[in-house]
């Protein structure tokens, strides 16, 4: 293997961590029985009104099961299903259910399971109907973005107030490490992150990763230095990000837990808009050092990050470049309009009883990243599957159809709210090329 292939696989491996540590991130289980699901088109993509029907192997050790009893349901990602039944598999592969098809733009999920020796196995596939044609439920506010215009530039009149710190025994020979904070959007507010950057004086891009949900530690992203980037790990909470594990787990039990819905009545005082904010004020920080080469700036993340590319690409066009992996927060507004909405799902009624009030509906409208999206205009990277159960593909297809600015989606069906290692070799070149490293 030669050294340019060696790093970008190396690169691939950083990019993997940061999703997987970046919050909701998942791997498939190597468990015993394997219930696989498949829709009976190699894409897994119909038109609207064309049926489509679901096959069921159940493995063992790598050879299908015959007599055992399945159970099955059939319908849209997150609501009543409309079809549910058991069956006996008496061949090798069997059809479930009847072929079943949806009017509206939309995916339909199978759901099946089988009990062996006394343990519960299941498996999964979503069916995509004109995905491309999914549409927002959510209202676009008149003010939407002269709100967000003037909160920038209130944020943007407070010092920065830069503090770094070094971190000596996370560096390398080549790369310096950081734990820096900065104020926020009002005095004494301030973000924290783990900043790496070269050494060696000169003028490079820069990369921030926005994380995904969650409360945790950060270690820095040192590879990308060492490719000659600055990389800027981003934690979203106001609390330093280099205390023991421990810390984090009690205040994501305890002060942080359910964070999302804090203050979901109030546009001001929502827990997004520190978040928000916070990342262009990262930005900020960013473009400050003396080191920055001035114009290649990206932003990445997944998930909860993967919502924060997109709103930081769209709230600042310092950033040349997105990389955006299954986006939450989009479409929130969909359980009210009878579908899935995104994560953190706080209009679904069934988990949260009283969330769907008309205030926190019209707030939530100025946080929702489908209409961030209308506003990128830069370059992104988009990659996603179909059987994502954390962010429903609805959601966040609503907010991708919207993205008129040159977008490439990398589509593999079969992925969850995890990725294959191709993907994160995808997200690797195409990080490189647009920043001339490659």
């Amino acid at each position: 293997m030669n050294k340019s292939c060696f790093l970008r696989n190396l690169f691939a491996v950083l990019f993997l961590c940061i999703f997987i540590f970046s919050g909701f991130a998942q791997s498939r289980n190597n468990q015993l029985i394997q219930v696989l699901v498949s829709p009976d088109k190699s894409d897994w993509t119909y038109a609207l009104g064309e049926k489509a029907s679901f096959e069921v192997r159940v493995i063992r050790n790598q050879v299908p099961m015959t007599d055992v009893e399945i159970s099955y349901s059939i319908g849209p990602e997150k609501m009543k299903p409309l079809q549910t039944g058991k069956s006996l598999l008496k061949s090798k592969v069997s059809t479930v259910g009847s072929a079943a098809d949806l009017k509206k733009p939309g995916f339909l999920r199978c759901e099946v399971s089988v009990e062996v020796d006394g343990r519960s196995y299941r498996g999964i596939a979503t069916a995509a109907f004109a995905p491309e044609a999914i549409s927002p439920t959510q209202v676009l506010p008149d003010d939407f973005m002269a709100f967000w215009s003037r909160e920038k530039e209130k944020a943007q009149q407070l010092p920065l107030d830069a503090k770094m710190v070094l971190l000596p025994e996370r560096g390398t020979e080549t790369v310096d490490v950081y734990q820096v904070s900065f104020q926020n959007y009002q005095t004494g507010s301030r973000m924290y992150g783990i900043l790496s950057r070269p050494k060696k004086a000169g003028q490079y891009p820069a990369v921030l990763h926005v994380p995904g949900a969650g409360i945790r530690p950060y270690d820095g992203s040192t590879q990308l230095a060492e490719k000659g980037i600055i990389a800027l790990q981003l934690g979203i909470h106001g609390i330093p990000v280099t205390y023991p594990a421990e810390l984090y787990n009690t205040l994501a039990s305890g002060a942080l837990k359910d964070y999302p819905f804090f203050n979901l009545d109030n546009r001001d005082q929502y827990y997004y808009k520190r978040v928000y904010l916070g990342c262009v004020r990262a930005v900020d920080f960013l473009t400050s050092l003396a080191d920055f080469d001035g114009e290649n700036m990206l932003v990445a993340g997944g998930s909860q990050g993967g919502a924060l590319s997109i709103v930081t690409a769209a709230l600042d066009k310092r950033v040349k470049g997105l990389v955006s992996n299954y986006p939450a927060l989009c479409d929130l507004t969909g359980y009210v309009h009878g579908r899935a909405g995104g994560w953190p799902h706080m209009f679904n009624t069934a988990d949260v009883s009283d969330a769907a009030t008309a205030q926190k509906i019209k707030v939530s409208a100025y946080y929702d990243v489908v209409n961030f999206a209308r506003y990128v205009t830069v370059p992104g990277f988009y990659t996603w599957g179909y059987n994502d159960e954390v962010c429903p593909p609805t959601s966040y297809y609503a907010a991708y159809n919207l993205i008129n600015a040159p977008k490439e989606l990398y589509l593999l069906q079969e992925t969850g709210h995890w990725t294959h290692a191709e993907q994160n070799l995808k997200v690797t070149d195409w990080l490189l090329e647009r920043l001339n490293k490659k």
